[in-house]
């Protein structure tokens, strides 16, 4: 049995929590087209007859101007420790250039594996130019694929297969992903809020469980300022609602989640608040 811990590590937005759940075939990661989707480590895994592969979903690496955006940054650098592979992604629908390369900077890239993502939606031309702009990394190797179609990823999960030392089984053969349960309905509030609210404020809604008594969830959505909560709870509370239907249907049978929206000033400024948030 070959087993070990693979990084994936990024801009944002390039696509690493889509991959990441291509490569465990469902869904162990919230995915939406904002940046910065991802907040925390996530890991799925992979069990197959001769490895398990637990994939490490980072937060988008970034130029951080909160407190919030310093703690995510501190997470994505520290999941390059102690890893058996560090996976660079690199989006292929978007010109390689100094973000790609300060992501590159943070971590050994003569060892790493590239991944430009995304290759679906470019011609062989322009996948041949990233290819040609990426091989200035010097990185170990180089992987093409598409996470949204699955085109290149049974490559990749070969290739990474190989690179696994002999070990152990460090999780369940059953295990996808190792997120609590907690944190996982959170995520997919947040994920859905991401997504009915838009553009309005995604960077400033968290979201946390505070009561888990089955079949009850209570969840609280955290925003920053009292103009935010009406957008999030909506006309007549209609965004609420959608958010909760959407939730719902991806929730155990019978299961029942009751919504709340709480007011915390400015909390991506305030380092005490990002950690009491679970960042």
């Amino acid at each position: 049995m070959r087993s070990g811990f693979i990084t994936f590590v990024g801009r944002p937005n390039v696509g690493k929590s889509t991959l990441v759940n291509a490569l465990c075939g469902q869904k162990v990661s919230i995915v939406s087209d904002k940046p910065q989707t991802t907040r925390t480590r996530v890991r799925g895994v992979l069990t197959r007859p001769d490895a398990q592969l637990v994939f490490v979903d980072t937060p988008g690496l970034h130029k951080a101007v909160t407190a919030l955006g310093d703690r995510v940054n501190a997470t994505a650098i520290d999941s390059v420790k102690d890893v058996d592979a560090i996976c660079l992604v690199i989006d292929g629908t978007k010109s390689f250039g100094s973000g790609d390369r300060w992501v590159a900077g943070r971590f050994d890239v003569t060892k790493a594996i590239v991944v430009i993502n995304k290759i679906d939606k470019v011609s062989r031309d322009q996948l041949a130019v990233q290819l040609t702009a990426a091989s200035s990394l010097g990185a170990a190797e180089y992987f093409p694929v598409s996470a949204r179609t699955g085109a290149g990823v049974g490559a990749l999960v070969e290739h990474l297969s190989s690179l696994m030392p002999e070990g152990p089984l460090y999780f369940p053969d059953d295990t996808v992903r190792d997120l609590p349960d907690e944190q996982w309905v959170a995520e997919l509030v947040r994920e859905q809020l991401l997504a009915v609210t838009r553009d309005e404020l995604p960077y400033s809604i968290a979201t946390r469980v505070t009561e888990w008594e089955w079949p009850r969830v209570r969840c609280e959505i955290v925003v920053e300022r009292d103009s935010q909560k009406g957008i999030v709870i909506g006309k007549r509370g209609a965004v609420l609602k959608e958010v909760g239907t959407r939730v719902r249907a991806q929730l155990p049978e019978g299961m029942y989640i009751e919504l709340f929206v709480k007011v915390d000033k400015d909390w991506q400024q305030r380092p005490d608040r990002v950690e009491r948030l679970g960042y």
